[in-house]
């Protein structure tokens, strides 16, 4: 009976996209200047609530449209955790792998489009809804939740296309502007910070539909959900290249306030990290904004499973997204290192590529078909986690000098998990680790962490808990380690079995100088519109 009602919370999202792209489609002025005289203006006003609730099904849809291929993700083959194949068709994926990343990359256009759609459709909705404010007739506190939606989502997604580009044109109007031109870095943050405190402002506690049908997460955001995005931009804003140290303080309060509440939110870690990248959890309450698919009603998802795994035999899998070795070597041993990693492929010794296999592109042993049309899947993207929220409070809290018990708690729940031990019990005392299964592993010991450099042991443990979840590369932009990390690429005690020493295939070959962090502009968009160059 549950999923009956998921499935009918997915065929009400298809139904408000069909409605939603003959509204909006002609206006998404994706490519940002249009052709003013066939731009086709959509009814003034929205005529009810039912009229709003349904485009902003249909602003979903489109946030899933732009995310179902790793293309939404491709700027994170650049971190030092993830590689592509040497060859084949991945070489947009290998310019950012390799540093290279040329105007002509389709995956820049393509993400840039679809980011673009769901902001011009987010300014489509809020030129619209004038007649339904104020009115007794319209359940204003329903409206207000929806508004809140909808900033977060053009919040969301310029934020998304700044850890890319290091500036973007600022399109707030539903026309579009006819000599457009780039903002600064600081003006298109101050919009995106505008938009996310307005959604907090206006979000509930958790979504009513959701709680209705018993989904955990937020597939539908509340206002959790925008704290925590919150919390990562300001950690974003106090990095490079703005450098503002002062919201390390800002970054860490959202933080602790997603915490405080999450009971209310229905946010928390679940018990064991293997069990996230589960099948049967891919709607879990650590998820803290969930852009969901299912395959019932065709809304499928590219990222996972096929694209995971090498391209010979046995597995004729698709050769896309695979794991550094070096990372792999430093990675520490234990549970989390077995629930992120295939540790059951002997990927040392493939005959094609020899890069380790990620669990959590696969999915664990077993979980996902490797027959039929098994390229897709109904695995739902996290895009944010509760354990990135626990580590940004301590990260922040360590850097902006307000280092607690609380902070360093936060850093050990998650260390705990990792290491297969119940993650609300505090370890003063060092005690074996557990594997996947629970047994102890020997050699392997845990003991809470209450001293050190705080900031420096949450950034590391993101490392490793994030790892494969395209994080990395912002976290090593922000902080400028860029260099740091990837002239660390060398494999150190990776063999074959003929005695080998491996080596990662896609060499550095652009500069890992902070003039190299940021991408260009796709060349499309600028061929259109020469002003974006500026």
């Amino acid at each position: 009976m549950k999923k009956d009602k998921k499935n009918k919370i997915f065929m009400r999202l298809i139904f408000g996209i069909v409605i939603f792209v003959t509204i909006g489609t002609v206006n998404s002025c994706a490519e940002l200047d249009p052709d003013l005289t066939e731009f086709s203006v959509p009814p003034e006003s929205f005529a009810s609530l039912e009229e709003l609730r349904t485009s902003v099904f249909g602003l979903y849809g489109l946030v899933r449209t732009a995310a179902v291929f790793t293309t939404f993700y491709a700027p994170s083959w650049a971190g030092d955790d993830i590689t592509t194949h040497s060859g084949l068709n991945k070489g947009d994926f290998r310019e950012f792998d390799q540093r290279n990343v040329n105007a002509t990359n389709a995956r820049l256009l393509n993400n840039w489009r679809g980011m673009y759609n769901v902001i011009n459709n987010t300014n489509i909705i809020l030129s619209r809804v004038d007649a339904l404010l104020g009115f007794d007739t319209v359940d204003q506190d329903e409206l207000s939740r929806l508004l809140g939606e909808v900033y977060f989502l053009r919040g969301m997604a310029y934020y998304h296309l700044s850890r890319t580009h290091e500036k973007l044109p600022l399109a707030l109007s539903r026309l579009p502007q006819e000599d457009v031109t780039t903002s600064s870095r600081l003006d298109v943050f101050m919009q995106i910070e505008s938009d996310l405190l307005e959604a907090e402002s206006r979000l509930p506690m958790i979504n009513p539909d959701i709680t209705a049908v018993g989904v955990e997460g937020a597939s539908r955001v509340n206002k959790g959900s925008a704290r925590a995005l919150l919390a990562r931009f300001y950690l974003d804003w106090a990095g490079f290249p703005l450098n503002d140290t002062s919201k390390y303080s800002a970054a860490a309060e959202m933080a602790k306030k997603v915490m405080d509440e999450s009971g209310a939110h229905g946010f928390g870690l679940l018990e064991n990290f293997q069990d996230l990248w589960k099948l049967e959890n891919r709607f879990n309450k650590e998820s803290l904004f969930t852009i969901a698919y299912n395959s019932s009603a065709r809304i499928r998802n590219l990222k996972f499973n096929r694209v995971g795994y090498p391209g010979e035999a046995p597995f004729r899998g698709w050769d896309e997204t695979y794991g550094e070795i070096k990372f792999f070597e430093d990675f520490p041993e234990g549970a989390r290192k077995e629930a992120t990693y295939r540790m059951d492929i002997d990927w040392k010794n493939l005959s094609l590529q020899r890069s380790p296999i990620l669990a959590k592109i696969t999915g664990p042993p077993g979980d996902l078909p490797m027959t039929g049309a098994w390229h897709f899947t109904e695995r739902n993207d996290f895009y944010m986690r509760y354990a990135e929220i626990l580590l940004t409070y301590a990260e922040a809290s360590g850097r902006s000098g307000n280092i607690t018990t609380d902070a360093w708690e936060a850093l050990n729940m998650v260390r705990r998990r990792a290491a297969g031990l119940p993650y609300n019990t505090p370890v003063t005392s060092p005690v074996p680790q557990l594997d996947l299964e629970g047994n102890e592993i020997p050699g392997l010991v845990y003991v809470d962490i209450t001293s050190g450099d705080l900031a420096e042991l949450a950034f590391t443990e993101r490392k490793w808990e994030l790892a494969g979840e395209y994080l990395r590369w912002n976290d090593l932009v922000r902080t400028q380690r860029v260099e740091q990390a990837l002239n660390n690429r060398t494999p150190a005690t990776s063999m074959s079995n003929d005695g080998t020493l491996l080596q990662e295939i896609n060499l550095i070959e652009g500069s890992l100088g902070i003039d190299n962090y940021f991408s260009p502009l796709p060349q499309v968009i600028v061929d259109e519109n020469p002003n974006l160059i500026n």
